[in-house]
């Protein structure tokens, strides 16, 4: 996070217009020291589905990056190493997820299956997004009674290998899966106000603490995003 291109180092997130061209340098370079990064972006508009040019603005001297102090955790708690399955139901199955900063809108992400474990006697069934992030990989989004109190307000993110990913498996099988909240980690969002995050859908709000993982990120002073 504390890296050139770490999220404690994004201070602008821009957007063309729905279909428009995408920004000039020199123009999204503006009023930014020289050597502060610059990443372009793509997406599509949620509601007219027009392709959308976008541009990051990278700089180490970031209020966020100066003010930082550490990422609060909890301690190794090998109770919260679950044991549990990975159900492909549908590989091309899309889920709405909502996000940050999209004003109660969804983006539909694929979800080719569910997360399923036991919690004292209780099933849990949680929706896990398929991403590539070193590898094909399962991206989880939930929240639990710790957050806004003793972690990140707006829910956490969890990190698993795809066990879907060799391609051996058709809707409907399943496959065993470590699923350890320990490695709970807070979101981009946390440490940038210009990250547009996925939020916890329903049925990945747990009705419980989850205290293992990080907590929350630490500022000096009265810091705020």
């Amino acid at each position: 996070m504390t890296a050139p291109l770490g999220s404690l180092s994004l201070v602008l997130t821009s957007w063309s217009a729905p279909g428009e061209p995408a920004v000039p340098d020199e123009e999204a370079r503006a009023g930014h020291p020289v050597d502060a990064q610059l990443t372009r972006l793509q997406r599509s508009d949620i509601e007219s589905g027009l392709p959308q040019e976008g541009y990051r603005i990278w700089r180490e001297d970031s209020p966020a990056r100066e003010a930082f102090e550490d990422i609060e955790r909890w301690d190794y708690d090998p109770a919260w190493v679950l044991e549990g399955r990975f159900e492909l139901v549908d590989e091309d199955r899309v889920v709405p997820f909502e996000h940050i900063k999209d004003g109660g809108a969804t983006r539909g992400l694929p979800v080719s299956g569910d997360l399923v474990f036991d919690i004292d006697g209780t099933e849990y069934r949680l929706a896990a997004f398929d991403t590539n992030y070193g590898g094909p990989k399962l991206h989880l989004v939930f929240g639990d009674r710790t957050n806004g109190a003793e972690s990140y307000g707006a829910g956490r993110f969890l990190f698993l290998d795809h066990p879907g990913a060799t391609g051996d498996l058709v809707p409907g099988d399943s496959i065993p899966v470590t699923v350890d909240f320990n490695r709970a980690v807070v979101p981009p969002c946390g440490f940038s106000n210009q990250m547009n995050c996925p939020l916890p859908p329903l049925q990945n709000r747990l009705p419980f603490p989850v205290r293992a993982g990080e907590k929350k990120v630490r500022y000096a002073g009265d810091f705020a995003l």
